[in-house]
């Protein structure tokens, strides 16, 4: 599991390239966390700008006009930015 300065890393990785732009899809992997995901997240967040990404203890907050989408890298400890065009 990440510590910290892992966490903190991949927020100065991942926020330069996707500050500013619009989500094209959401792709939920498991909805059955410790506060379920809602089933329209993907629909909510699409066509949206990503505003800001910050830190808060070992979570990731994308903030979104109309809220905060809560991250947490899971046991593998990494986030992916792939070309949509794949």
């Amino acid at each position: 599991m990440p510590e910290l300065p892992e966490v903190e890393t991949s927020r100065r990785g991942i926020a330069p390239h996707i500050e500013g732009r619009k989500v094209e899809r959401v792709i939920v992997r498991d909805t059955r966390l410790r506060w379920p995901v809602p089933s329209d997240l993907a629909q909510s967040l699409e066509s949206e700008t990503l505003l800001s990404v910050a830190r808060r203890g070992k979570y990731l907050l994308l903030q979104f006009p109309q809220g905060h989408v809560l991250m947490h890298l899971g046991m593998s400890g990494n986030v992916r930015i792939v070309n949509s065009q794949e």
